[in-house]
């Protein structure tokens, strides 16, 4: 008869899986370890001037809102640093299709000189006008959102005889 050592056999299987955890676990973080050296030489060779170019620029803002007088703390608004620039207020309208689809947009036109009020108003009431005759498949998308943009921007341009130079999304919201 055969002696079968069955304690034995489960000490050599039992040995065997836990050095295989550790082998695991040892190629896990030598992997880990590898990568992110790896990491850091690829970001090395590729932005090797990068901590220089952020200097200039906080370098140049700082410069920019020193030399302009304009700041957050000082509470001056956007038309003060831009005089030629007129925040419309929001238009919210619906659409002409889909028309459960509303549109809310908030714009500021680009005057060439000093803006002027009465002729703001009435491109506001154009840009209210226009939006109203949009379908929803008209400005879907990038292509669709530029030419709206376009649209408005011509649009102001022919309603100011020349005075407004560009319109400027500062909110686009389809609900």
């Amino acid at each position: 008869m055969t002696d079968i050592n069955l304690e034995g056999d489960l000490d050599e299987a039992a040995a065997k899986k836990g050095s295989g955890k550790i082998v695991t676990i040892a190629a896990i973080l030598v992997l880990s370890l590898l990568g992110a050296g790896g990491g850091w030489v690829v970001g090395a060779l590729l932005a090797p001037g990068l901590k220089e170019a952020h200097q200039k620029a906080d370098a140049a803002s700082a410069a920019s809102n020193n030399g302009s007088g304009k700041s957050g703390e000082d509470g001056k608004d956007e038309e003060e640093q831009r005089p030629n620039l007129l925040l419309l207020p929001p238009i919210t309208t619906n659409l002409s299709f889909p028309s459960d689809n509303w549109i809310r947009l908030e714009v500021a036109l680009v005057f060439r000189d000093l803006p002027e009020e009465p002729l703001a108003d009435r491109i506001n009431e154009d840009i209210l006008a226009y939006l109203r005759t949009v379908s929803l498949q008209q400005i879907e998308g990038p292509r669709g959102f530029q030419y709206l943009h376009d649209d408005l921007a011509e649009r102001a341009r022919l309603r100011s005889e020349g005075k407004v130079t560009d319109v400027i999304f500062r909110t686009f919201v389809i609900e």
